[in-house]
């Protein structure tokens, strides 16, 4: 295991309230943003819009790593230059997603169960050899009538345990994201049970699993009500929540926590970032930082909309995203910032 490469890695991914943007939608989700907005959905499309992403001037200002899909990671840009390579020269910490999707898991209707295990030492080795330096496996817990089951929750937390260790074996720093999904009508408070048993579950297979904490990120959700729950507590709750909640079962010798978004709107994945840092930076073992997706490309994904001749624009409204968040990991995100 290259310990001190795993730690200076997972060190520099939350150093200086940057974060992660998250670009590694699988091709049937990038193709169905792309429906969506009348955007041709080709190779050739995908390639141009990860193009004027990773070559956003100034966005190693506020990000410190991009998580790619394969399709990217071995793509050039229009000039021939290798997108691993735009991001380099930027500042910006190439990472890939190496699960292969969450499919029905069998016996457990309604659950979803994360599959790419297969094969997959061979295509970390692969990925290292081309310049990642990090990788992301997500798994999907569901609340709903009886769910998540025990069964559903321990088989997902040995997968993420077990893509952890084969991820350090070769030199990448693993990206553990159990994501408790916000659909349904759930209270904040169940949000809360679940996604403390889910961390706790996949803690102790990272210990059984001997995964140097040290040397990996923990990607979760934010402890927030569903979003058809008729209540829907303030950022300030939620933070207090979602604080609370980590300071139980994430120990204190992990980097990082980055959030992902998980459907909220990029104002709301910011403010409440915010929060959190706001009322407990000074007191909280590991950073608070952001691996967002959609509550950072949106906005720049309808302004290009296809066209080259919006690049620019919607540059400056991925930078402008990147910069709220990286002020809301530093306490100081407001209406000024987001108006700015």
């Amino acid at each position: 295991m290259k310990t001190q490469e795993l730690k200076k890695t997972a060190k520099m991914l939350v150093a200086d309230n940057k974060g992660i943007l998250a670009m590694d939608e699988s091709l049937p989700t990038c193709n169905k943003r792309f429906a969506k907005l009348q955007i041709p959905e080709t190779e050739d499309k995908r390639r141009a819009y990860r193009e004027m992403l990773v070559s956003t001037p100034g966005l190693g200002e506020f990000i410190s790593g991009a998580i790619l899909f394969d399709e990217t990671i071995r793509q050039k840009t229009k000039g021939g230059i290798p997108m691993v390579k735009v991001l380099v020269d930027a500042g910006i910490i190439p990472g890939i997603k190496v699960d292969l999707g969450a499919k029905e898991m069998a016996a457990h209707q309604g659950e979803k169960l994360t599959e790419g295990l297969d094969g997959l030492r061979n295509r970390l080795a692969e990925y290292y050899q081309m310049g990642a330096r990090f990788a992301k496996w997500r798994a999907v817990i569901t609340i709903g009538n009886g769910i998540p089951s025990r069964a559903n929750i321990e088989a997902n937390a040995q997968s993420l345990a077990r893509y952890a260790a084969l991820c350090q074996e070769v030199g990448l720093v693993p990206i553990v994201e159990p994501e408790v999904l916000m659909d349904g009508a759930h209270t904040m408070d169940k949000c809360f049970s679940v996604t403390e048993e889910v961390l706790h579950t996949v803690f102790d297979q990272l210990y059984t699993q001997g995964v140097l904490l040290e040397g990996m990120i923990l990607k979760p959700n934010m402890i927030v009500p569903g979003l058809a729950c008729p209540k829907q507590e303030s950022d300030e709750e939620i933070a207090d929540a979602t604080v609370k909640c980590f300071l139980r079962v994430v120990p204190a010798a992990v980097q990082g926590i980055t959030f992902l978004s998980g459907g909220q709107t990029a104002e709301l994945a910011s403010a409440r970032l915010n929060a959190m840092n706001a009322r407990f930076k000074s007191k909280m073992p590991w950073k608070l930082s952001f691996s967002f997706g959609r509550a950072l490309q949106q906005p720049a994904l309808e302004i290009w909309n296809g066209n080259d001749a919006n690049v620019p624009k919607a540059q400056k409204a991925l930078y402008h995203r990147a910069e709220c968040n990286r002020a809301a990991c530093k306490g100081e995100y407001n209406t000024g910032v987001e108006r700015k």
